[in-house]
């Protein structure tokens, strides 16, 4: 307890507006640094924090004014960015996916152990009232024994919004590493982890149009599977199957449905914080909403951080994200050797999130040692 945390901020892309505007201004978290290769981006984001400098990567990794790094690069960045500041002694928590490769990621998580510092990793979407609703009424029995599930996230691909899109269509890109840790970290919350997969993936265009921004019409190319279809082994016998796809238009299916025996389970878009948990018991002829029973209310962006950097908390860690990156790396390597893949890693399931106020974690004044 005591002094506000102090965190440096890697990466000043899209994104980056969201976590500040949870964090800038919490009595938890003081951003004293921020760094990005474009030096005017980051001394606009300077001038908006009053105790930030806007800094070179380097100078922000070495600097003793963070404890924390928040690492907000593109996905080929993050091993790089998180090694640098587990060398430092500083702890990081960083955007999803935890790195672009698995061994990257198993070389940062034993960096860190060998440091004595932790590894937080996004998403923290799981840690709203959707998903932890919805696992409150798995754990409580309201469907029985959970027996399969199916998780679908199809769009036509980021670059119609995004202005700078081209990662997303490399290496550690693509629908799966993209959007498949929202629901793969929620699968685990609801039904814990995986012990095999199978998977199939294709590509069927070589180049995307951009939609908006100064390069709108540019074409970029692709060079990651952009359909990713597979079916996960859970530990505990369930059986999910999951589509990641930038290859449709819209669908019509739930994001996440539970099965069980005495009930089915609709859980709301795993990419936001809330959303009705609606439940079709066995026997009744229609859906019904769940009240909200768990979760952090309101949430946004950052919370996972905030969770992180307390004493009872610690959701979004890395051990969960690993076990996420490598789910998806063995479903792409399965859909490429077209055989059955065993995981190596496994996860805790993290603790479940109480009902919490947005009053109560947005003000909180303190926060315990990492």
């Amino acid at each position: 307890m005591g002094d506000a945390h102090r965190v440096g901020v890697v990466g000043l892309g899209v994104i980056s507006g969201a976590y500040l505007d949870t964090l800038a201004g919490h009595p938890a978290v003081r951003v004293t640094a921020v760094a990005d290769l474009d030096a005017a981006r980051s001394a606009a984001a300077a001038a908006a924090l009053p105790d930030a400098r806007a800094l070179t990567v380097e100078e922000l990794l070495g600097s003793p004014d963070v404890d924390t790094v928040l690492n907000l690069t593109t996905p080929a960045a993050h091993a790089g960015i998180a090694l640098g500041a587990i060398a430092r002694g500083k702890h990081v928590y960083g955007e999803k996916p935890l790195a672009a490769g698995l061994e990257e990621a198993r070389a940062v998580l034993a960096a860190a152990a060998g440091a004595g510092v932790r590894v937080g990793c996004a998403p923290d979407t799981v840690l709203g009232t959707g998903v932890q609703t919805a696992r409150a009424a798995v754990e409580a029995g309201t469907i029985g024994r959970p027996l399969s599930a199916s998780a679908v996230m199809v769009t036509p691909g980021h670059e119609r919004w995004h202005p700078h899109p081209d990662f997303y269509y490399t290496a550690g890109g693509g629908p799966l590493l993209d959007m498949g840790p929202y629901y793969l970290t929620s699968l685990i919350h609801l039904l814990g982890p995986v012990r095999a997969v199978t998977g199939a993936a294709g590509r069927l265009r070589t180049e995307r149009v951009i939609g908006s921004g100064p390069r709108a019409g540019e074409r970029i190319p692709v060079e990651v599977d952009s359909h990713v279809s597979g079916v996960l082994e859970h530990v505990n016998g369930t059986l999910t199957t999951l589509t990641t796809s930038f290859d449709g238009v819209a669908t019509t299916a739930a994001p996440i449905e539970v099965h069980g025996e005495k009930g089915s389970l609709s859980v709301p878009d795993p990419n936001h914080f809330d959303g009705e948990v609606r439940l079709h018991a066995l026997g009744d002829t229609r859906w019904r909403a769940l009240p909200v029973t768990a979760g952090y209310e309101d949430g946004a962006r950052g919370i996972g951080l905030l969770d992180f950097l307390s004493l009872d908390g610690r959701r979004a860690n890395g051990e969960v994200a690993l076990h996420v990156l490598e789910t998806m790396t063995a479903l792409l390597r399965s859909a490429a050797q077209g055989r059955r893949v065993e995981l190596t890693t496994s996860a805790a399931v993290p603790a479940p999130v109480p009902l919490t106020a947005a009053a109560d974690w947005r003000g909180r004044s303190a926060v315990g040692s990492v």
